[in-house]
């Protein structure tokens, strides 16, 4: 597996983990819509997905060598 494809698979793996979090807690706490339960989950997802896919990259290209 190439230096990317790891990156892909952990930042990813990130993202859904921490959208999946959210759509949990808005799940069991709170009254919200299932509108505002989907729209923030994708939201969390993109903004994670923003965030992790620049600064996993580098650090798994640095340790793969």
């Amino acid at each position: 597996m190439s230096a990317g494809q790891v990156s892909l698979l952990l930042y990813s793996a990130i993202s859904l983990l921490l959208a999946g979090t959210f759509f949990i807690v808005t799940t069991t706490t709170g009254d919200y819509t299932w509108v505002a339960r989907g729209g923030g989950t994708g939201w969390v997802f993109m903004l994670s997905m923003i965030i992790f896919m620049p600064t996993v990259t580098p650090w798994v290209k640095r340790r793969m060598g």
